[in-house]
């Protein structure tokens, strides 16, 4: 991709967090941004470096983690393509809480403080889209906190395979899919809260259920149902 010839604002107006803006508020939102490819293995941020800027993944996949002191590894989240992360940090004025790496070859967009502050005060409506996005956010980690607290590690590792929002449609509908995984196995376990030798014996213990059939990152489900439904012995 020839970075001179992306165009940004045509780009932004794709995200929900930028929808509905008109042309001239687009142009002047691109001029604070900064787009930059990213190789697989690199750190975008630090947990302590200082936060002028939040940012959208618009290709490849990024990992949000933090590192205990004993330097156990929790990934927290994972963005993928069009997810955006770091907004609150930047709003709250202080360092980044959590470290950013990429796990793929990326391409990431850097979004000015300045700017979306500027934005902010010209337009009420775009204030109200920035607290939609931290509000899902924040629902997205009670849900979290929900699933690592109520439910096991199957049941975590089913909604994960399954989509925690489509599961409840899921149990009602019965149809066969794949699912491939966008990072290492290690990587979602981590995010998951489970270690990757745990992860592996679920899958181990789902497919000799008959339930789904794994080929390296590729997951053939055989039963959405079923699989919703599934009870560990």
């Amino acid at each position: 991709m020839d970075l001179e010839k992306f165009n940004l604002p045509r780009y932004l107006a794709t995200l929900p967090l930028f929808s509905n803006m008109r042309d001239e508020e687009l142009q002047r939102l691109a001029t604070g941004c900064q787009l930059r490819r990213v190789e697989r293995g690199k750190v975008i941020f630090r947990a302590g470096d200082p936060c002028h800027e939040f940012h959208v993944n618009v290709l490849g996949q990024v990992k949000l983690f933090v590192i205990s002191p004993t330097g156990t590894e929790k990934v927290v989240e994972l963005a993928g393509p069009g997810n955006s992360f770091a907004e609150a940090v930047m709003f709250m004025g202080v360092p980044y809480v959590l470290s950013a790496q990429t796990l793929t070859d990326s391409l990431i967009l850097s979004i000015e403080k300045d700017m979306v502050l500027r934005e902010i005060g010209a337009s009420p409506e775009f204030a109200l889209r920035m607290l939609a996005g931290l509000s899902r956010r924040l629902h997205g980690l009670i849900k979290d906190v929900e699933a690592y607290a109520l439910h096991s590690g199957v049941q975590r590792v089913i909604g994960y395979l399954l989509g925690d929002d489509n599961l409840d449609e899921t149990e009602n509908a019965s149809q066969a899919i794949t699912v491939s995984l966008p990072v290492s196995k290690a990587a979602i376990a981590s995010r998951l809260s489970l270690t990757p030798e745990y992860f592996s014996r679920v899958l181990n213990e789902l497919e000799t259920a008959g339930l789904i059939h794994v080929d390296k990152r590729d997951i053939h489900i055989t039963d959405t149902a079923r699989l919703a439904n599934y009870q560990p012995r």
